[in-house]
């Protein structure tokens, strides 16, 4: 029986890392340990509770006001603690994508000479300040790791050309599609679907720490002015909690009668609204594959992405954060049926839904073989 750690921290890795939780709970050869740091401190709870994951621990570590370098010493210090005294020797430290707890985890076991598995490896921007500080995370992970699992073949080939071993290198596609094929199975029924009605949904998500908080500012003004009066048209707008990115959201939206702003929303009813929405306007990562995924058309508020399989397979288009390019494209969306038409193809790009089970499988190879 091998025995494997995993950490987690934010809701994003909550999303993606429970399918593979609950598929490895549900294997008789292995023994999962499940750690939740705390990086963020309540978001990842509604996540956790959706899919029935029960952490083994809590670390705890987020406090008010916390910086990228008391997050990170708070991290290093607890995961290890919490190494030492659980008295549960891993096999391997499984970490999920490019969030200071992966990277800080994968430190952890690479100073305790514990194998890394790498869950979404190798995507790469080309530019280790965008997003910051994710890429350099994920460049930092991935030399610390002995096993990738890389999401598509192009994250494959950067790791390749990285110098990382092709044997260790595993496409299995991203988790994301699991998450969001079972939160799709099960029906959902919330006061913002009922919203929605037969108007035509947009759905906004921006959180980025490298956008300038003048250019958010012009970026949520130009959307408002394109989407405000356009009575077939709504848009929800679930706003991080980050206490800069709410002041722009409620200094720019507040007395728009067609955009809603929300809190945070729970994975099912944000899963739903997807699959509702007409256009979605974002920069995260995640949501880039769950609408390639879906096939919803998607304005990228990003000058770049580390996502280019969604940009080929033409659900995805960057816009940047300029206000009046953000706002062409998104009134020619808009204006033009056919075009929005165009880009609403699914794609398997990023997965099938049943990537957990694969990788469990590798995992089981590879201990079978000593490789682990």
């Amino acid at each position: 029986m091998k025995r494997y750690l995993m950490l987690l921290g934010t809701r994003p890795e909550a999303i993606k890392l429970c399918p593979l939780i609950l598929e490895l709970r549900r294997r008789t050869d292995v023994q999962l340990r499940v750690v939740l740091t705390g990086q963020h401190r309540d978001m990842p709870a509604p996540v956790l509770t959706f899919f029935g994951v029960c952490p083994d621990a809590d670390l705890g570590v987020m406090t008010q006001g916390q910086t990228l370098q008391s997050l990170s010493e708070r991290l290093l210090t607890a995961i290890s603690r919490d190494m030492q005294i659980s008295g549960f020797a891993p096999d391997a430290i499984l970490v999920h994508g490019d969030t200071t707890t992966a990277f800080i985890g994968a430190l952890c076991a690479f100073y305790a000479g514990i194998p890394v598995v790498h869950i979404e490896a190798g995507l790469r921007t080309g530019d280790i300040s965008a997003p910051f500080p994710e890429e350099f995370n994920r460049r930092a992970i991935d030399a610390m790791s002995r096993i990738h699992f890389a999401p598509t073949a192009q994250a494959k080939t950067r790791l390749m050309a990285e110098g990382h071993k092709e044997t260790r290198v595993f496409v299995v596609g991203n988790t994301a599609t699991d998450a969001l094929r079972l939160c799709l199975e099960r029906p959902c029924e919330h006061p913002l679907l009922d919203m929605v009605g037969e108007r035509r949904l947009i759905l906004l998500t921006a959180h980025r720490r490298e956008t300038a908080p003048e250019q958010r500012l012009a970026l949520f003004r130009a959307i408002r002015e394109e989407l405000e009066g356009r009575r077939d048209t709504v848009a929800i707008f679930p706003v991080h909690p980050s206490p800069v990115i709410r002041e722009a959201a409620e200094a720019t939206f507040v007395g728009c009668d067609n955009v809603k702003l929300t809190d945070p929303l729970d994975v099912p009813i944000m899963q739903h609204l997807l699959a509702r929405t007409t256009l979605l306007l974002t920069d995260s990562g995640g949501l880039q594959e769950e609408a390639t995924y879906l096939g919803v058309p998607t304005l990228v508020l990003r000058e770049m992405t580390e996502r280019p399989e969604g940009v080929a397979a033409g659900v995805l288009r960057l816009v940047g954060t300029d206000g009046r390019g953000v706002r062409a494209a998104l009134s020619e969306l808009l204006e033009n049926e056919q075009a929005r038409r165009h880009m609403a193809r699914p794609s398997d790009a990023y997965g099938d839904g049943y990537v957990s089970v694969r990788i469990a499988a590798i995992l089981a190879a590879l201990a079978e073989a000593s490789e682990l």
